[in-house]
């Protein structure tokens, strides 16, 4: 149980704040006015959420019940530190994405860029909904929500390739929900009478063993946007929308959403008693096991760097559950942590690529060959973004990624601390080699005149940030680390 109980408005206010910037957004005639708009509702959501965060970390909770649907059944939130973990890195990206979003779509001049930013608001509504949800229902709710409002984002070049693109997208996002998730969750419903999120979870005692296997496997392969095999087609599909959207949207909240969710049911809803007794972590383990290795060879061959990097996205998702499903203390608390620490590291690569884009016009690794004379900060940020990635310092991601190795071993799990390792490899295989050639080319190889030209400022400071904070977080993890490890606390009774 937590240390004190505060019911208040703020998660609510938290979650409504950018959806009240929308009037404002769609009626501003001048670009800077709308932009202005933005980041009001960002820099207010990231106070709101900011100011709840020193009465989490003592172990404190708030709760706010917005409406009552049913007896034990209703619209409610609740900020408990792994919410406050998701919502702090979601809200604080959304203002540098913000940034970018001026230097990638007034450069390359993009259409509709009202839509885009009005659609992006919402989104971050919804995140933070999911977030700070206090039942499975209401989180259910604000995952369909960020759903429909990505599908703008996801098709914002209203092209042939994009509608398609769109179509796959939604198909395996909302079609996998409707169909697997929203079943499960009135299944778990009817036997459990109750939807909250337990410290222990619900099913024990009312669901057996069989059943306990299925609605898990249908809430796994249900919340798609975790995208774990064979779920994953949507996300490399989604790459088509520009860079920023992949950038926040692909590498922090959507994807980050889908890991958040499946893992607030299998601690919530299932509960790691439940997964232990009957061995339903270790099939849910084997399943992102093989998830991370497919993914991570796949991404080998890819020659597009954004479908590389969605690829590596895929594989890098399956750490937060396999972390999760050790059961161990370290294990647990790397999985969790590596929300934060590879959305700082993969949102960096995914500005470098549409620096590289803005800059150049290029795609494809293949014809990036010389590419770090011509733009250095910008593939400096690059090795910084793959170093967090691979997990290797002086960077965040080696922070979580030691403590996955450790909890394998708290787990006795070998065969998982081979399937970390064997990927981490496969990681830097498959980005080193970019920055090798974009520095280290002879003359003759490079593609491009040694002169400095590099995208636009309003690209460059934000993919500059997140690079520099990713190597502060090597140095100083807190809060991110304490709140993990709070939340692992809380999970397992400790």
């Amino acid at each position: 149980m937590p240390m004190e109980t505060l019911f208040s408005i703020k998660p609510a206010l938290a979650v409504l704040v950018s959806l009240l910037a929308i009037p404002g957004i769609v009626l501003s005639k001048k670009p800077n006015v709308r932009e202005s708009w933005t980041f009001i509702a960002a820099i207010a959501k990231l106070a709101i959420i900011v100011s709840m965060l020193p009465f989490v970390l003592k172990g404190g909770e708030f709760h706010y019940t917005l409406i009552e649907i049913w007896p034990n059944l209703g619209i409610s939130f609740r900020v408990d530190a792994f919410g406050m973990l998701f919502a702090l890195v979601a809200s604080s990206l959304w203002i540098v994405t913000s940034i970018y979003s001026i230097g990638y779509m007034r450069h390359l001049d993009e259409h509709s860029q009202t839509r885009y930013f009005t659609f992006f608001a919402v989104a971050l509504s919804a995140t933070i909904g999911v977030a700070f949800s206090a039942n499975l229902l209401t989180m259910y709710l604000f995952y369909e929500a960020l759903s429909l409002a990505t599908y703008p984002l996801v098709t914002h070049h209203q092209d042939k390739e994009a509608r398609t693109s769109g179509r796959k997208y939604l198909f395996y996002i909302l079609g996998g929900s409707i169909a697997l998730a929203l079943p499960a969750m009135l299944i778990t419903y009817h036997f459990t009478g109750t939807l909250d999120f337990a410290a222990h979870g619900v099913m024990a005692g009312k669901i057996n063993s069989g059943l306990g296997l299925a609605l898990t496997l249908m809430f796994l392969f249900g919340f798609a946007k975790v995208g774990i095999m064979p779920m994953h087609s949507w996300l490399p599909a989604a790459m088509v929308a520009p860079t920023p959207v992949s950038a926040l949207l692909h590498a922090v909240a959507v994807v980050k959403v889908g890991a958040f969710s499946v893992v607030r049911v299998l601690t919530g809803i299932v509960g790691t008693g439940f997964l232990a007794d009957f061995g339903i972590h270790f099939v849910v383990a084997v399943i992102a096991s093989v998830t991370i290795i497919v993914a991570s060879l796949i991404a080998l061959s890819q020659d597009e760097l954004k479908r590389r990097l969605a690829f590596s996205t895929i594989g890098q998702l399956s750490y937060i559950l396999l972390g999760v499903c050790l059961l161990s203390e370290a294990g647990m608390t790397g999985g969790i942590l590596h929300i934060a620490m590879h959305a700082f590291g993969k949102i960096t690569l995914f500005f470098c690529a549409g620096a590289i884009f803005c800059a150049t016009g290029i795609k494809k690794i293949s014809e990036m060959t010389g590419i770090g004379k011509r733009m250095p900060v910008t593939m400096a940020a690059f090795f910084i973004g793959s170093l967090s990635v691979v997990g290797l310092p002086p960077c965040g991601g080696f922070i979580s990624k030691w403590q996955l190795v450790i909890g394998t071993m708290q787990a006795g799990q070998i065969s998982m601390l081979m399937v970390l390792l064997t990927s981490s490899m496969l990681n830097a295989a498959y980005f080193f080699p970019v920055f090798y050639k974009a520095f280290f080319c002879s003359d003759d190889e490079s593609l491009f005149e040694d002169k400095v030209d590099e995208a636009p400022i309003w690209c460059v400071v934000p993919l500059t940030l997140t690079a520099g904070i990713s190597v502060i977080l090597f140095f100083f993890p807190q809060p991110f680390l304490n709140l993990a490890q709070l939340a692992v606390s809380a999970i397992l009774g400790s």
